[in-house]
């Protein structure tokens, strides 16, 4: 696909039943990131503490992100599951405070238990990494509630999805699979109108696969339903970045790679990108988005 192209083409539009705030943007959203977690790969422990997740999450907001996605289990590579209880107590709070300052909320979590108790809480969609495949419950809760519904490629859990990264053609394999996921969801109850999906970068792939999606994102637009995009600071970014030495840059040094992606994700029409820091990435996407438009504008003189 050309940047000419790419850059006419505009974002698929949000999913139905977004807070009034987010509908109507021709820009892609910005997701930003808070790990309520002592083990998750960037930023374990910086946010463990309700107060500082609650604080970085207005700062988030401050500095541009659209919404926040709160999650209180990591989903690394090996990391290990938290229960249920423990989860909850951790992005409770978060979630309803953040609420009621009138953030748009996202819950980041596998457990329809979770899912359940925060869109209770005031969250306002629900960003599931399994789409499903973890919990059988997940999607009648979200059918029951009519939120948005996040639905990521995934093949297994974090201890043993490295074993997974297995493709003849990674991209029409996510494509194929991501449409039974649809498929399955639809057959539960769930208005596809209100899924998102994504490509799951780094969840059972390894660099060479993420790169392929990254270069094709324009084919994951035959699912005829938005797209999100999770690139910030992943270790195939650090791979990229590695010094002479063959050692990868640290995932806090990965931020303008991560800005990188996002014009990338933004230009091919992507509905939102996840990130940990908002400010450059939403000054990234508005570049896009005028980019566009006067290409639209040049193409409707013609």
């Amino acid at each position: 696909m050309s940047p000419d192209l790419a850059l006419h083409g505009a974002a698929l539009p949000g999913p139905t039943g977004l807070p009034a705030s987010l509908s109507g943007l021709t820009r892609t959203l910005v997701m930003g990131v808070v790990n309520v977690t002592p083990d998750s790969f960037s930023d374990g422990g910086d946010f463990l503490d309700a107060d500082a997740a609650i604080a970085h999450g207005l700062a988030l907001v401050a500095d541009g992100a659209d919404l926040v996605d709160i999650g209180g289990e990591s989903t690394r590579p090996g990391a290990a599951r938290v229960d249920a209880a423990e989860e909850l107590r951790r992005v409770l709070p978060v979630v309803r405070a953040l609420a009621a300052e009138g953030v748009v909320v996202s819950i980041d979590t596998m457990r329809a238990s979770v899912a359940a108790e925060t869109l209770g809480a005031g969250a306002a969609l629900v960003n599931d990494v399994s789409g499903g495949q973890a919990d059988d419950a997940m999607a009648r809760v979200v059918a029951d509630a009519g939120t948005p519904y996040v639905v990521m490629h995934w093949r297994g859990h974090s201890a043993d999805m490295a074993s997974r990264a297995v493709y003849a053609d990674v991209v029409t394999e996510v494509v194929d699979e991501l449409r039974g996921r649809l498929d399955a969801l639809s057959a539960a109850g769930v208005d596809l109108d209100r899924v998102v999906v994504d490509p799951g970068l780094g969840f059972a792939k390894d660099a060479g696969h993420n790169w392929s999606l990254l270069a094709h994102l324009d084919r994951l637009h035959v699912l005829g339903r938005p797209l999100l995009v999770g690139a910030s600071r992943k270790g195939f970014l650090g791979q990229l970045l590695a010094g002479g030495d063959g050692v990868p840059r640290p995932a806090a040094a990965r931020e303008d790679a991560t800005t990188a992606v996002s014009v990338l994700a933004a230009a091919a029409g992507v509905w939102a990108v996840r990130v940990h820091e908002a400010r450059a990435t939403r000054d990234a996407v508005a570049v896009v988005a005028a980019a566009r438009a006067a290409t639209s504008d040049q193409w409707a003189a013609l």
